[in-house]
């Protein structure tokens, strides 16, 4: 296996725990987050149907700055 294969999943691993660790500490104070405006929730008996289409959205923006800063810093 190649060492740079190696260095990608530590670093996906650190992040998935980062990202753990945020939402475990801040959880209650995150309880918005999945029931923003444009998420689409229907529910009826024994059937319901969540797409987080807003909340993704804003998601990808909050990891896409991330990782351009990441990329920015690092060259």
């Amino acid at each position: 296996m190649n060492h740079e294969i190696g260095k990608w999943l530590m670093g996906i691993g650190l992040g998935i725990l980062g990202i753990g660790l945020i939402v475990y500490i801040f959880g209650s104070k995150l309880h918005w987050l999945g029931r923003l405006p444009g998420d689409i929730r229907v529910e009826k008996d024994g059937f319901s149907l969540y797409i987080p289409i807003t909340t993704m959205i804003l998601l990808s923006i909050i990891f896409s700055v991330i990782i351009r800063l990441i990329q920015y810093f690092t060259k």
